[in-house]
């Protein structure tokens, strides 16, 4: 099966990074999670907004988590979460326990997109796969800081997630806390579906210093002529 699509996410909760970076054509849409929400000051009632105001300025997805423990409130967070949104639009994030991955299988089960989150194990990504997952989220900085080589990590993930079998989707791993343009390349050489990356990281992917050198030669030469 061919693979799919890749998918580039902006994570964060900050409406001003978010609108330096949308609209544009190569990002797929925005992640953000509880951490970020508080960083920003976004609370649960505001979040609806936030995540309108991405899709209003591109995005063609937008991911939140779900804030209870137990399956049946992780079921009632996502509920009240997918009311204001279209079908498709937004992708629940899930964390990837005993009751999260019930909980997803159900939302999945009513053809609702799902992000299993806090991925750190196999076994983990396997189970997201099988369930019929869009994504498995895997964190490479936070891997790396707990003494495990986390690209590694990833690759063996990648690979168990494209030997399974399709569900209702291929599953993409979208790999985050990724610090450094090394990071990323190298996780594209991987062959992961998604990435999702700070917009300081996508600011630095997109303005290459010597590309923007060679466009002011080129303007001042065109302003001559």
């Amino acid at each position: 099966m061919n693979a799919p699509d890749f998918h580039l996410y902006i994570d964060s909760a900050d409406i001003a990074q978010i609108e330096a970076c949308l609209p544009h054509p190569v990002i797929h849409g925005v992640t953000t999670n509880p951490t970020l929400l508080r960083r920003a000051d976004v609370t649960r009632a505001t979040l609806p907004g936030l995540l309108s105001r991405c899709i209003e300025r591109g995005a063609r997805q937008v991911q939140a988590q779900v804030h209870s423990a137990e399956a049946d409130g992780m079921l009632e967070d996502a509920l009240e979460l997918l009311r204001h949104f279209d079908e498709g639009q937004l992708v629940v994030k899930i964390p990837a326990t005993r009751q999260g991955l019930q909980a997803g299988a159900h939302l999945i089960a009513q053809g609702v997109p799902v992000t299993w989150t806090a991925v750190y194990a196999l076994e983990q990504a396997h189970f997201a796969a099988q369930l019929g997952a869009a994504y498995a989220a895997p964190y490479l900085g936070r891997l790396n800081d707990s003494g495990v080589d986390g690209l590694a990590r990833i690759a063996q993930m990648q690979a168990l997630v494209a030997q399974a079998p399709a569900a209702r989707t291929r599953t993409r791993l979208l790999v985050a806390s990724v610090r450094s343009r090394d990071a990323y390349l190298a996780l594209l050489q991987l062959g992961v579906g998604a990435i999702t990356i700070p917009p300081q990281l996508f600011a630095e992917l997109m303005d290459h210093p010597a590309t923007l050198e060679a466009e002011r030669g080129f303007l001042a030469d065109a302003a001559a002529c």
